[in-house]
């Protein structure tokens, strides 16, 4: 399962609000509902979002293995 903890937390760290990342980002807020409740986000949208927050994936993203399938 992927968790946008680390997205969070970079924000706060910037002091920055969700909003503030959506508008830098460009994206809508369908898809700020889904990086909420850790569903999947295209390739395109991360980049959006490294480029916008000026970070690396890991930043943005981790795996969280709690839930993996064995």
């Amino acid at each position: 399962m992927i968790s946008y903890n680390p997205l969070w937390k970079t924000l706060i760290d910037k002091n920055m609000k969700k909003m503030d990342l959506k508008e830098l980002a460009g994206i809508s807020n369908t898809t700020l509902a889904k990086l909420g409740k850790n569903c999947n986000v295209s390739t395109e949208i991360i980049w959006r979002i490294c480029v916008a927050l000026d970070c690396d994936i890991d930043d943005v993203m981790e795996i969280d293995r709690r839930d993996s399938l064995e």
